[in-house]
């Protein structure tokens, strides 16, 4: 037997400072992400939802523009969201361009060390700021990935820039001094920078490695596909020691439309199927179900009303075999065959008036 479960437990933990939503692409991330933050919003002080992706749907999801600077959400005293797009910010990560440039240049052999910088600028950024909570709509799985990996990349980022010191120091500050580039480009202050960004990045991986400070919302759907990304999403958290025990199963179609068709049935019938081995494989996680609506989901009070389904379990409207779901396929089908009638009528009308229209041309040539 499933046991239907929410995010309560999320809302109810004081402690916690940071919650990343992750998952596939196209799964309903950035919705999860806004509603918790909205939900956050209610019981907590100052909330912050940050989205990591380059695709920036937050702005979409509160119908609202976003930049790099925390805004405040329409509507709320107290939320407030921002877009970070990595490879942009990494230009603009001091006012020294040429040192930015030549630094970039340097570890332009480490995969991922423009994203790392970036993210660490951004988070002591986040970190002068006093917000209760924070919220992160991150990009797809993979660039999640990438993200835990920071701390490990910047390390190998030093790493390299020691080896060029010991290799090249004293040829770099000969040159420094002879094209009068000054100071900043010391390998030094190069090495100054990567140590400060890495310290950031070290002091908040702590944090994000503490399940009272911690945790991470997986985002789904009921599809092969989707859960073996989550599957691989989970070891990888474990790996990384960041807590998780929330699963969010999206798109869920409920048997309660009255409708014969084959097609839903089918359709349920498979997601069914894998939402049961969800249940088997992560049998204590907090699993919620979350209907497919028939509209997108925008905007401030849309994301609202929507929220009712994260505190509480969806409920059918219809449960199969009972006499008021016979009722109600029988009042659907009754109306439908009025429709039929009606449909009929028109076009044996229409019939009769082309009939008539050909005979009067016959009979009437000219």
């Amino acid at each position: 037997m499933e046991m239907e479960a929410t995010v309560r437990n999320v809302l109810e933990q004081e402690t916690l400072k940071w919650v990343f939503v992750g998952g596939k692409g196209g799964v309903g991330k950035t919705t999860c992400s806004s509603i918790l933050s909205i939900l956050l919003a209610s019981v907590r002080q100052s909330v912050l939802v940050i989205s990591t992706d380059p695709a920036h749907n937050l702005s979409d999801a509160f119908q609202q523009r976003f930049t790099r600077i925390p805004t405040l959400v329409n509507g709320f005293s107290n939320l407030f969201a921002m877009e970070v797009d990595p490879k942009v910010e990494n230009d603009d990560l001091t006012n020294d361009e040429g040192m930015d440039g030549f630094i970039s240049e340097l570890t332009n052999a480490i995969p991922g060390v423009d994203e790392a910088m970036s993210f660490a600028e951004m988070l002591k950024l986040v970190q002068t700021m006093d917000y209760s909570v924070i919220v992160f709509d991150t990009a797809p799985t993979g660039h999640t990935l990438r993200l835990l990996q920071f701390p490990s990349t910047l390390e190998k980022g030093l790493e390299k820039m020691m080896a060029l010191k010991n290799r090249f120091g004293g040829l770099l500050s000969q040159a420094t001094r002879l094209f009068g580039l000054g100071d900043e480009f010391s390998e030094d202050a190069m090495l100054g920078k990567l140590e400060g960004m890495k310290d950031v990045i070290e002091q908040v991986n702590r944090q994000f490695k503490d399940p009272d400070l911690t945790t991470f919302v997986c985002v789904c759907i009921p599809e092969f596909l989707s859960l073996y990304e989550t599957e691989r999403l989970v070891q990888e958290l474990a790996k990384f020691e960041i807590d998780a025990h929330n699963i969010i199963i999206n798109q869920v179609l409920f048997d309660e439309e009255v409708v014969e068709s084959k097609l839903l049935k089918a359709r349920i019938r498979m997601q069914q199927k894998y939402i049961d081995q969800f249940y088997m494989l992560y049998e204590d996680f907090n699993i919620t179900k979350l209907p497919l609506l028939p509209q997108e989901v925008c905007g401030v009070e849309a994301l609202k009303r929507f929220s009712q389904h994260f505190l509480s379990p969806y409920q059918s409207l219809l449960v199969r075999g009972t006499v008021e779901e016979l009722e109600q396929r029988i009042s659907i089908l009754r109306s439908q065959l009025q429709e039929a009638e009606l449909e009929l009528e028109r076009l044996q009308k229409g019939k009769q008036v082309a009939c008539f229209t050909s005979a009067s041309s016959l009979l009437d040539p000219f």
